[in-house]
């Protein structure tokens, strides 16, 4: 099991070292730039493999939309993590009181011989 952490770690962190190198993480308008670049890429692919394809391929989503949809996801991210500090206590008391209730309840078993 450790080992599959490690491997999976070290895929993260191959990742954002690779997204980092590309400019993922550099200001806007090199990523704007990054994103273009890689659009342009695959159409040609996405022309080509839609010729097999019995339904259209829905185009890429314009720069303004990818945006968008990149501060809504940040932002539900940073919502989940606030509510989920803020639920630490609750779920230490549930934590604590379900401990306390089975190590109460191991003490009342009967012994086994």
């Amino acid at each position: 099991m450790a080992i599959g952490l490690i491997i999976r770690s070290g895929i993260l962190v191959g990742a954002i070292y690779y997204s980092k190198t590309l400019g993922v993480w550099s200001d806007s308008d090199k990523t704007q730039q990054l994103y273009n670049d890689i659009k342009d890429e695959l159409r040609p692919h996405a022309r080509q493999v839609q010729s097999y394809l019995p339904f259209e391929i829905p185009s890429l989503p314009t720069t303004g939309e990818v945006r968008y949809l990149a501060k809504h996801y940040y932002n539900e991210g940073v919502k989940s993590t606030v509510n989920f500090v803020g639920m630490i206590p609750t779920y230490g008391s549930q934590l604590t009181k379900k401990a306390k209730d089975t190590f109460n309840d191991f003490k009342k078993s009967p012994p086994t011989e």
